[in-house]
């Protein structure tokens, strides 16, 4: 969704030739060497044209606003004192061209200033500073640290607990509370135009940040990245929580003990009590230190990190510091598509630009940002904690808090309710999963006469509740062995969050196990273009790009049409692929070496005949293939099941005569060894075979190998698919997202939006699994798609483009492994 110049009959620049896809998509923006460098140099081109437009217009318009005013006071001093004036007239006007005048002289003003401020920095004079200081910083930090333990030994008291009771809540009328926020947004410094780009995953961006520091733009541009707290704090003691909310409770509480130092060395007397420790890294003058050496060059965020230890300032408040003078923010996605935390953030959409790349799953991230889930362990024990908390501070709460809180807890214990138990622990037999609308799982809980609006956005965010209770949890749960990932607080209040959006818009699915703790309620966003909604609205422009967008025409039924968008809106831009036909072979197999018909349905897959004969399929092609194969499976539970019968059979034994066997770990902190040991084994192969021709992995479609790896040249030159990964369409959620979309979205070319749903679902996994073999424009691979049902003209439609077209359909093995075979021995594969 666009309205982008085009940069008309110049030259984008780039560090390369650009291919002549690169070149027609920076130009159709409208705004490998591939798509993010692509996106980068179409995007930032139009940024400097329109920083540069925007100055030749304020100049001209300063211009003309001096001259008008030069001519009004000529004119002025021309006219007769006998003449009569309307000097109301006269004098409103002169006021508002001097106005104007004074408010384009200010802006140029700040403009010089800011492009001032960051060519100095450019030159290193602010990081020579920093250097300088960095031992002075280091001492005053570890004089801090002493100082703070000293007083945890020496005082006594009761000051843990001021800071956990609840301010007075003042007032119902919305239109009187003025929240801390409004007072901070007083001295937010001011947004230049800015381009956010947003991706899925920590690599993701680190990659898209290393392809800016490769383009011409680097040394021009200001550049941010953010991350979380868990990515960016440099504090050990707070590291070590591990989990993300952990380490948020944590910052947030020694930020609060930061201030209260503050204000008491002010001269205001504080009570006496263990004295709260705080961060050596939260330092305004480091903070805003840092903040200028990132903007004066291109930084990931490995190298924030070695930054802020160097000049002992915090990362993650540096970067916030920097976002408003930033010309590029690089971010993940949960801190563009969810509001609470976009503002948090200090994100300001409106006006910029936002690319959202790796958007092929946009709408079922959406919807996972926005989705909430809750154990009856975790309500058991957030209603636990907050009747505690209400009972120790009953005596200096207020009436209006402890009423608020008594509404929190009636809202628990009906949740409870809906879960078949009390309040405390119990047991029951009902068993199964229950999925109700939003109203309707209100009123079984019997709490559909509370405002949860009232309750949430105004006694939630004014009180902090959770978060005082969350204290008195990390306090409790340091002492114990097993800690929840998460306050179940701060749980509950994100559940109650999901129940405040539209009926028709989400479902409640209540699910009974066979105890309490094991049950749960989850909300289900069904309608995620409800969110992404003021995400359009407020942007400039927002470019959604990504490798395997098809079907297009689904995406934007559910995502923009949905949300307000009109077709005059949308620009389309889709393109082939940079490497020549010839280089890659893509095959869909009908039948196996012994004429076994291919269709791995769930009744068919898990046959031995069916098995054994995917087995057959992948020995020839181990047999023919060099270097690395990889076999994608539809699920790990199908994995296993083969792999397993392989095992017994021989199968893998005579698989592993030709290539060495690898298995995607379940853990991913596993990946990265186990693609390190892959290739090696391919490159020693290629070295001295001693008999093997490379390596086989086993992977799963979804799994964490099928996105964001790269199974370029030799690590992947054959990719086979083993069936079709259709999600499990008896799973109610997805049952409930199919009937929703059959209701509300119109139906096309003879089939239901549920079950375009279901198509999609599987092709947008088959696409990202396949796609992993072809990186850039010398590399060459086979895919294999073993699967009848790859034939139909419906399901090959569904292909990119750039393989479909060179898609050939067999029906018996013969003449496909012919194929393959010649391909493999030909002169520009070898």
């Amino acid at each position: 969704v666009s309205c982008l110049t085009q940069r008309i009959g110049e030259q984008f620049p780039f560090p390369y030739q650009p291919y002549n896809i690169q070149e027609e998509f920076m130009q159709a923006l409208p705004t490998g060497t591939g798509k993010s460098l692509s996106l980068i140099c179409g995007a930032l081109s139009w940024l400097t044209d329109y920083e540069e437009r925007k100055r030749q217009e304020a100049a001209a318009l300063l211009q003309e606003g001096e001259e008008a005013l030069s001519t009004n006071a000529a004119q002025s001093s021309a006219v007769s004192s006998s003449a009569e004036l309307d000097w109301i007239t006269d004098f409103v006007q002169k006021k508002a061209e001097r106005d104007l005048v004074s408010k384009l002289k200010e802006e140029e003003l700040k403009r010089k200033k800011r492009e001032e401020r960051l060519e100095m920095i450019r030159n290193n004079v602010q990081l020579k500073y920093a250097v300088k200081r960095k031992s002075y910083e280091e001492d005053e930090a570890f004089k801090l640290l002493q100082l703070s333990k000293e007083e945890q030994v020496e005082a006594t008291g009761d000051q843990e607990d001021e800071e956990l009771i609840i301010a007075e809540y003042e007032s119902d009328d919305e239109s009187k509370i003025k929240t801390e926020k409004d007072e901070d947004d007083e001295l937010v410094e001011e947004h230049v135009t800015k381009i956010y780009y947003c991706s899925r995953t920590h690599s993701q961006l680190a990659q898209f940040v290393h392809e800016v520091q490769k383009s011409p733009f680097s040394k021009d541009i200001s550049v941010v990245t953010l991350g979380s707290r868990q990515n960016l704090c440099i504090n050990e003691e707070v590291r070590q929580l591990g989990s993300i909310q952990r380490i948020n409770d944590r910052c947030m509480e020694m930020q609060k003990n930061k201030h209260e130092k503050h204000h008491h060395e002010e001269g205001v007397k504080r009570k006496r009590g263990p004295a709260k420790s705080v961060c050596p890294y939260y330092k305004a003058s480091a903070l805003q230190q840092m903040r200028d050496v990132v903007l004066g060059a291109v930084h990931d965020i490995e190298q924030l990190l070695k930054l802020g230890r160097e000049t002992h300032s915090c990362p993650y408040y540096s970067t916030r510091l920097a976002i408003p003078p930033a010309q590029l923010v690089v971010l993940p996605y949960q801190m563009v598509l969810h509001e609470a935390t976009r503002r948090a953030a200090g994100v300001q959409l409106k006006g910029q630009v936002l690319i959202i790349d790796e958007a092929h799953n946009l709408s079922d991230t959406l919807s996972c940002i926005h989705s909430a889930e809750l154990s009856g362990a975790q309500l058991c024990c957030a209603h636990s904690q907050l009747s505690q908390y209400a009972d120790r501070y009953k005596s200096r709460l207020k009436a209006k808090n402890l009423m608020y809180i008594k509404q929190i807890l009636f809202v628990i214990e009906g949740l409870v309710r809906v879960l078949g138990g009390e309040h405390k622990s119990g047991f029951f037999v009902l068993l199964g999963t229950e999925m109700l609308t939003i109203n309707n799982f209100l009123f079984k809980a019997q709490i559909d006469n509370i405002n949860l609006f009232k309750v949430l956005q105004r006694y939630f965010e004014k009180s902090m509740i959770s978060r005082k209770v969350s204290v008195i949890y990390l306090i409790h749960t340091k002492t114990t062995e097993k800690v929840l990932s998460a306050s179940p607080m701060m749980q509950v209040e994100g559940f109650f969050m999901a129940l405040t959006n539209s009926n028709t818009d989400g479902r409640v699915v209540v699910h009974k196990q066979g105890s309490l703790s094991e049950s749960s309620v989850k909300f289900l966003l069904l309608n995620p273009a409800v969110h992404f909604a003021q995400v359009l609205e407020e942007c400039r422009a927002v470019i959604i790009a990504g490798g395997t967008m098809q079907p297009v025409s689904d995406f934007k039924q559910e995502l923009l049409f949905s949300a307000g968008v009109g077709e005059e809106r949308i620009t389309e831009f889709s393109c082939g692929h940079v490497i020549p036909p010839e280089n890659i072979l893509p095959l869909v197999l009908c039948s196996g070496p012994s004429g076994q018909e291919l269709e791995f349905t769930f009744q068919n897959r898990d046959t031995p005949r069916m098995m054994d004969e995917t087995g057959r399929i992948l020995s020839n092609i181990c047999n023919v293939v060099p270097g690395g194969v990889v076999c994608f499976f539809p699920s790990y539970d199908y994995s296993k099941r083969i792999i397993s019968h392989w095992e017994a059979s021989g199968t893998l034994t005579r698989l592993a005569n030709k290539k060495k066997i690898f298995q995607e770990p379940k853990k991913a902190n596993q990946v990265e060894q186990v693609l390190n040991e892959f290739s090696r084994c391919i490159q020693r192969c290629s070295a001295d075979c001693s008999g093997l021709t490379g390596a086989l992995l086993f992977s799963v479609v979804g799994g964490k190998m099928s996105e964001g790896i790269n199974f370029s040249d030799d690590l992947g030159r054959c990719v086979v698919m083993v069936g079709m990964p259709y999600p499990n369409i008896k799973s109610p959620e997805l049952q409930e997202k199919m009937s929703y979309l059959d209701k509300h979205l119109p139906h096309s070319q003879g089939r239901s939006p549920g079950q375009a749903l279901i198509e999609n679902i599987c092709m947008k996994a088959v696409n990202q699994s396949i796609g992993r073999a072809i990186r850039h424009r010398g590399d060459y691979s086979s895919v294999v798609l073993c699967d009848r049902r790859y034939s139909r003209p419906a399901t090959l439609s569904k292909l990119p483009t750039w393989i479909k077209d060179r898609t050939t359909t067999h029906t018996t093995f013969g003449p496909a492994f012919a194929a393959l075979r010649k391909k493999v021995s030909s002169r520009n594969w070898q």
